[in-house]
């Protein structure tokens, strides 16, 4: 079993930025791919951003391309999504995922969520 941590959600003005961290932990064997997904009131769970298990491959949202951006801490299962220019509607609950296949379309493990808030 694979568990996946999620880290750094708050509020922020519009034009702000905040920084999400993510730790997958137990049978990763070796790297997994990560990245996120995020669900806002009344709307389904959508693919934000991911990165490939050898960090070579980084797909992204075209909603947050430019101003999102997720990396790797080297060859850990640690991975952070910096958020730049935000915007009220990036308000959502943000879940990391870890998959053993594409993120964005086998996301496998699941975090508890954290609250990101954006005011306008």
């Amino acid at each position: 079993q694979v568990q996946v941590v999620e880290s750094g959600g708050g509020s922020v003005q519009a034009g702000g930025s905040l920084r999400l961290i993510c730790a997958a932990s137990g049978r990763t064997d070796g790297t997994i791919a990560m990245g996120w997904f995020r669900q806002s009131p009344g709307k389904e769970r959508e693919f934000v951003a991911s990165i490939s298990k050898n960090s070579r491959d980084m797909e992204y949202a075209d909603s947050v391309k430019g101003r999102f951006n997720i990396s790797r801490d080297g060859a850990m299962n640690t991975v952070f999504l910096q958020m730049n220019n935000m915007r009220p509607e990036d308000t959502a609950v943000y879940y990391c995922t870890a998959s053993r296949g594409i993120v964005r379309l086998i996301p496998e493990y699941w975090g508890q969520g954290t609250q990101v808030t954006v005011s306008s």
